[in-house]
């Protein structure tokens, strides 16, 4: 999936860009899921009497915690034409309430030596804090009281209008790739709300209010619809007391169903031509639509993601075909993100040589899915990236901020801490015939998007695409 962190920016993960979405599916797979069976991060869970979910993960490596409240509402459950609220609302949450300063939020962290930051999804928006363990009431009595006593004027919040238009200037509309990558999302999903962009469109974005936000914030906002992750060095029952203190204080409030719109089949095959000059390295991707683990054939989506690892990396199918052995590109791979609460995608992705052409480039990636089509993985190719990313699981441990996030995505997009803790196994259970049939099954697809990113002079389209205008879809 993607997101949108506030100012100060931390790496985006909306990814729209190939060689972006290829990282972040990579640290998913990373960070995925550890299972009570192997006992990787052995998560102790309790609800608090208003309906808040609350999931720890203890880690005494270092006398840290990480510390977040995770809300199941993104962007994709905007008002359609008012697109952007949920990250505004993201940013107002700094404005302050009845007892703390607007901006004091963040100061107090920092001045107790701790970092604090944000991150709006399509389906889910984060709040979180990285502070010494003897700091954890601290944060969590702030927290706490944002989620219930936000407090906004015209004042606060018509400036922070022009922060967010000027971060969307700065990430989306300055850069070729994320205009690109923008396009394509809004081309593959022609109904649904994952074709309109996390942060917003600029026009809606200009036409929000404080109402608009104060009205989104009132009806998700509630402790029934979040969940209290908190990883690292804690005890779980000063935790349980701390919680009931703070969040447990916030009454319960009805939430509305989260009712998404269906994505209406498509037949044809559709290409995004963007030329720019700001682009040095043109760059290919292609987008299909794919099965995550809360919709479509759920079982594909781990098939999914040993393929990812097969056909990803310096390694991989893609890089060894097309970077190593026919020398047409300089970088290539898959990435799939199985993680959200609709239907995920993948994407084959790569950036030609400089004397390849796209259409050659092109040619050569339809060569290896041909190839992968019609003969499958192999067996070995199998048991080896199922190996690699259950040790990646393992690896996990180690992280204090990983934990936290992995725990509410799953939760905030329909699994359980049940599912998440059978990760590896699920892993462990996939096949040569499950990959096989998973790839044919998504890759076979013919409603796919093409995305192609060009300088604006220098370098020809392939044969049939017609050049466009920035960010032009045809």
């Amino acid at each position: 999936m993607s997101d949108s962190t506030r100012s100060p920016p931390a790496p985006s993960l909306r990814g729209l860009a190939a060689g972006t979405i290829a990282g972040v599916s990579l640290l998913t797979a990373a960070f995925a899921t550890p299972v009570a069976a192997q006992g990787v991060f052995f998560p102790e869970t309790f609800t608090l009497s208003n309906g808040m979910e609350v999931v720890a993960v203890v880690n005494r490596r270092v006398p840290v915690v990480a510390h977040m409240v995770m809300y199941k509402v993104g962007s994709a459950d905007e008002p359609r034409g008012r697109s952007g609220i949920a990250h505004y609302l993201e940013h107002l949450m700094f404005k302050g309430t009845e007892t703390v300063e607007p901006g004091a939020f963040s100061k107090e962290v920092s001045r107790h030596g701790g970092r604090d930051n944000a991150f709006t999804s399509y389906d889910y928006t984060g709040y979180f804090q990285t502070v010494a363990a003897d700091r954890l009431e601290m944060v969590m009595r702030l927290e706490a009281d944002r989620m219930a006593n936000l407090r906004l004027t015209d004042a606060l919040a018509r400036p922070e209008l022009q922060v967010v238009r000027e971060e969307r200037k700065q990430r989306t509309d300055n850069s070729p790739q994320a205009r690109l990558g923008e396009q394509v999302a809004a081309t593959l999903f022609v109904h649904h709300p994952y074709g309109t962009p996390i942060i917003g469109w600029d026009g809606e974005i200009a036409a929000l209010t404080k109402d608009d936000a104060v009205d989104f914030y009132k009806t998700w906002y509630a402790p029934n619809n979040a969940v209290l992750l908190v990883s690292g060095d804690v005890d779980v029952g000063r935790l349980r007391a701390l919680a009931e203190e703070t969040y447990g204080r916030v009454p319960a409030r009805p939430v509305p169903p989260r009712v998404r719109v269906e994505e209406p089949p498509t037949a044809a095959a559709r290409r995004v031509l963007l030329r720019d000059g700001e682009v040095r390295q043109p760059s290919f991707q292609r987008h299909y639509l794919a099965p995550s683990y809360s919709r479509g054939v759920g079982e594909h989506a781990y098939a999914l993601q040993v393929l990812g690892e097969i056909m990803s990396g310096d390694t991989g199918r893609l890089y060894r075909a097309l970077v190593v052995d026919r020398k047409v590109a300089t970088s290539a791979g898959l990435s799939y993100s199985p993680d959200a609460f609709d239907l995920g995608r993948l994407v084959l992705f790569a950036s030609p040589t400089p004397e390849t052409s796209m259409d050659a480039l092109e040619g050569a990636m339809e060569d290896e899915i041909a190839r992968l089509m019609a003969d499958g993985v192999m067996a070995d190719e199998v048991e080896k990236a199922k190996r690699r990313l259950r040790f990646a699981a393992v690896y996990a441990r180690d992280s204090v901020f990983g934990p936290a996030r992995t725990f509410g995505t799953a939760i905030a997009t329909g699994q359980t801490v049940a599912d998440v803790e059978a990760w590896p196994d699920r892993i462990a259970a996939v096949t040569k015939e499950g990959v096989d049939a998973a790839a044919r099954a998504v890759l076979g697809q013919t409603n796919h998007v093409t995305g192609l990113l060009l300088p604006a002079t220098g370098a020809r389209p392939p044969a049939g695409a017609a050049a466009a205008a920035p960010g032009g879809v045809r």
